[in-house]
Parts: structure tokens; sequence; C-alpha cells
């Protein structure tokens, strides 16, 4: 579902699905309770926070291209880092993916030149902002402590 610019909900909407978060352990869950059998779940590392949701209803909201790493996160009120907007222009929302990267997009050749100039770059390593879900599954992606550490001081 895409929303058009200025119209999209600040955060994830109930009118769409139920959000319920719950803390065990230092790990934070966030799972929508509508029942589908395109289930997504998305731990971001070191934080430990898990989202779960249904992959055809997750609101698009302009973070990157739709079902994005990036839109996943920022849907979720997870920080991740996006300089340009989420338009492949710089490389601040480098994450690493841990698990289920069969589960993305193949990665294309603006992002591959863009990932070049990327810290820290590893073979997993993909921009937030272009490698979109496209299967159901669990993922795992680890948000660099560089980027971590660029958000928390909010530049």
């Amino acid at each position: 579902m895409m929303w058009r610019r200025g119209c999209a909900p600040s955060r994830v909407s109930e009118t769409f699905f139920h959000v319920k978060a719950y803390m065990s352990t230092n790990t934070e869950t966030i799972r929508t309770t509508q029942s589908s059998t395109r289930t997504v779940r998305v731990t971001f590392v070191p934080e430990n926070r898990t989202v779960e949701f249904d992959l055809d209803a997750l609101p698009y909201q302009d973070h990157g291209k739709p079902a994005s790493i990036l839109d996943v996160a920022l849907n979720f009120g997870i920080e991740l880092d996006h300089a340009c907007g989420g338009h492949c222009a710089c490389t601040t929302c480098h994450v690493v993916i841990k698990k289920g990267a069969e589960l993305l997009s193949e990665i294309d050749d603006q992002e591959a030149d863009k990932l070049d100039e990327a810290a820290d770059l590893q073979l997993s390593s993909r921009l937030g902002c272009q490698c979109q879900i496209m299967k159901p599954g669990e993922l795992v992606v680890e948000i660099p402590s560089w980027n971590r550490n660029y958000v928390s001081e909010k530049h």
C-alpha cells in the first residue's frame, strides 16, 4: 500500500492492524495480530528488537523503497539513519544482513556502486533504503555500531 507524500500516518496505523509490544529478557518484540501467510519477522541487532508483520499490509511511508529495511525500521520506530532521505545517494543506512538474504531483492548496480563508498563494507552489506523484503520469512539485520552512534547523536 502506498501513501501520498504528506498523507502517511507517523506510526503504523491501528486501522490496518493492531500492534502489540512486550519485553522479555532484553528483547523487544512487536507483532501484528492480523493472521497472514506472508508474515515477515525482522530482528534488528544488537538492540534485539524484533518486528513481525504481514508483508502485504505494511503501510509505505516514503522511506526508501516500499518494504525496504529502512521502511520497516522506521514504521516500527527503530532508528536507522538515512541522510539522503532514502534515495540511494549516501551510505548512512548501511546494514549487514546476518540471516535471510534470500528473502531480499537482488542488489542493483546503483546500490552496489554506492556500497563501495560505505564504511566497514562486508559481503552481506546492503543499503537499508534499497533492499526490499520480497518474500515472507525471518531476517536478522545488524545496524553497524558507527551508524548507531551517528543516530544517537542526532546529526
